[in-house]
């Protein structure tokens, strides 16, 4: 069996191409087979870009001046995060804004699909995720209004499932809960703990209930997590969001970086900044490169699900380029 294909992979800036135009807040990206990619948009809904490069706004609730104040785009109203399809092709919206997970058609209607749990208001809903099975994983960064105090405070970030069961909390206590994946046999789910830098996975039992918490790959990642995916290799590709980097945790647990748009000065300030809790979003926002500011997830796209599509809170286009390995393909419509 030959080597991992990532070995000795690295992405410079010259390799990097660009799809999309005047996109608000970028966060999530979901590619389909025909070559159409949905992106979150901080408008209120999301952007379908379709295969001719064409693009339309769907289920806007709002408009953005795209040379406002960036901060605009992170603390005011209505922000879609996580995005995935239901089983019928509509699109669930992790709403990070509204506190809620949300339903929308193709054409823009939505539905909330649930803001409550236990009887208490959500919380920042971050991310969702449909398996094989039909069955929903929702993460929650925080209880907290105030999210940045998350980063620096007690962890109260949780996972959420709904089955045919309902909606119930299955981990929590966990350190503002970013993404989650399940591997390829769907066995173990791998969650993004960003405040923690680090990734933990639960192995699932049948019922869906989680056990086991363990940290996977490096205990300390130097830096903060924020979205994750496998390839079909069983490598864990995801990005460290204010010191925009991709990286890969290999099977055997070994940390490698992809690509690297850092600004050393800037991310020495924010971390600076967050060891003395005095964090804000314009440390964040300062780290931010001109190619992918604050990268967030990672999507495997295209007719192989070798082309690697970036998410970025502060872009207003998406960022992409070619891995020699393909992506795991995710649950489908």
């Amino acid at each position: 069996m030959g080597g991992n294909p990532i070995d000795g992979f690295t992405v410079s800036e010259s390799d990097i191409q660009f799809i999309g135009e005047g996109l608000q807040r970028p966060e999530c990206v979901l590619a389909e087979r025909d070559g159409t990619l949905w992106c979150s948009d901080a408008r209120g809904g999301v952007v379908r870009i379709n295969p001719d490069r064409t693009q339309q706004v769907v289920g806007a609730e709002r408009e953005i001046d795209p040379n406002a104040d960036p901060l605009t785009r992170f603390s005011e109203g209505t922000l879609p995060n996580g995005l995935a399809f239901t089983e019928n092709g509509e699109l669930l919206i992790a709403n990070f804004g509204t506190d809620r997970l949300e339903v929308m058609t193709r054409e823009g209607k939505k539905r909330v699909l649930c803001d409550t749990i236990d009887g208490q208001p959500m919380g920042k809903a971050n991310f969702v995720l449909r398996d094989q099975g039909g069955r929903l994983w929702l993460t929650v960064s925080t209880r907290k209004h105030d999210w940045l105090k998350a980063l620096r405070e007690e962890a109260d970030g949780y996972i959420a499932l709904i089955d045919e069961k309902g909606l119930r909390i299955v981990a929590e206590g966990l350190a503002f809960t970013n993404e989650c994946r399940l591997d390829a046999n769907e066995e173990y789910l791998h969650v993004v703990e960003t405040a923690a830098r680090h990734i933990s996975r639960f192995l699932v039992l049948p019922d869906g209930s989680l056990t086991s918490q363990e940290v996977y790959g490096p205990a300390d990642l130097l830096a903060s997590p924020d979205g994750i995916a496998f390839d079909s290799y069983g490598n864990l590709w995801g990005t460290f969001c204010s010191q925009e980097q991709v990286f890969a945790i290999t099977p055997e647990g070994d940390l490698r970086t992809i690509l690297d748009l850092g600004k050393p000065d800037k991310i020495a300030e924010m971390v600076a900044a967050f060891i003395q809790g005095s964090v804000t979003l314009e440390h964040l926002l300062a780290c931010g490169s001109d190619i992918a500011p604050l990268m967030t997830s990672v999507t495997f796209g295209g007719p192989d699900l070798k082309t690697v599509y970036i998410g970025t809170l502060a872009g207003s286009r998406i960022p992409y380029f070619r891995s020699p390995v393909a992506g795991l393909p995710l649950a489908h419509w």
